[in-house]
């Protein structure tokens, strides 16, 4: 048995509790309240904590969790002092019966790692603030070409991986998207279906990487309607990374 469910944390941030029958961990506490009211309430039993990247709205939780019991916590070499299983990518761990590959994806932060399962054909992605549902995340530490380089590796996984990212971004990010590619009826469809998700309050995640190819233009950057947007846009007529670079710089503005 293994669930997935989301813990919702600050104003837009997704906590994520993993539980198989050998226990639990959370992806990017960046709160603990509710996670220790579930270990309190003994409906968790928490045996380690993933972290994708430094953040403080994916890292803050920490310090509190432990004071609940020590645990293992796997993450990137970076300023957190209370990881004590630094990983790097390529490293492989097992934790509650799951096993999960390390992918190293800078370019939102320079430290920042996704943890990914192939899960007996049903894999997952756990990818922080790297990919999210209709989307790609801001480009602070790292370079343009890095977040590129990480988005072109994501898209490599199986098309029916389970995208679990950290943000619930996925209503702005179509809106976006319908500026870039607005005659995709896949993307018209998927707007109305998230916002009457929003509309209920009811999380629009995970994605799937198919879906993705259908409706995130981030991930179509090679395709002529999006290159003909952004040349149109800003008289760019370039390669598949300078229509990525001005498209994530349009967003960032938008």
């Amino acid at each position: 048995m293994l669930s997935v469910e989301p813990i919702k944390a600050f104003q837009d941030n997704y906590i994520w509790l993993v539980t198989t029958n050998e226990g639990s961990i959370v992806i990017d506490p960046g709160e603990s309240k509710e996670i220790i009211n579930l270990i309190d309430e003994n409906k968790i039993d928490l045996k380690g904590i993933l972290v994708t990247h430094h953040h403080f709205d994916h890292t803050s939780g920490i310090v509190n969790l432990l004071k609940k019991g020590e645990v293992d916590i796997y993450g990137p070499k970076n300023n957190i002092s209370e990881i004590n299983k630094r990983v790097k990518g390529l490293d492989h761990i097992n934790i509650i019966g799951i096993d999960f590959e390390v992918i190293e994806i800078p370019g939102h932060t320079l430290d920042h790692i996704a943890f990914y399962s192939f899960n007996n054909n049903n894999p997952i992605l756990f990818c922080g603030d790297t990919l999210f549902a209709g989307g790609c995340g801001r480009v602070f530490e790292g370079s343009f070409e890095q977040m590129f380089n990480s988005i072109k590796k994501l898209s490599k996984l199986p098309l029916h991986t389970k995208i679990y990212c950290g943000h619930e971004y996925t209503l702005s990010n179509l809106k976006f998207a319908l500026e870039v590619d607005s005659e995709n009826k896949d993307l018209k469809e998927e707007y109305q279906k998230v916002s009457k998700l929003i509309g209920l309050n009811i999380p629009t995640l995970p994605s799937d990487l198919e879906k993705e190819f259908k409706v995130n233009p981030f991930l179509r950057c090679d395709e002529k309607q999006i290159k003909d947007k952004i040349n149109s846009k800003f008289s760019i007529s370039g390669n598949e990374f300078d229509t990525f670079t001005a498209l994530r710089k349009w967003k960032d503005n938008f």
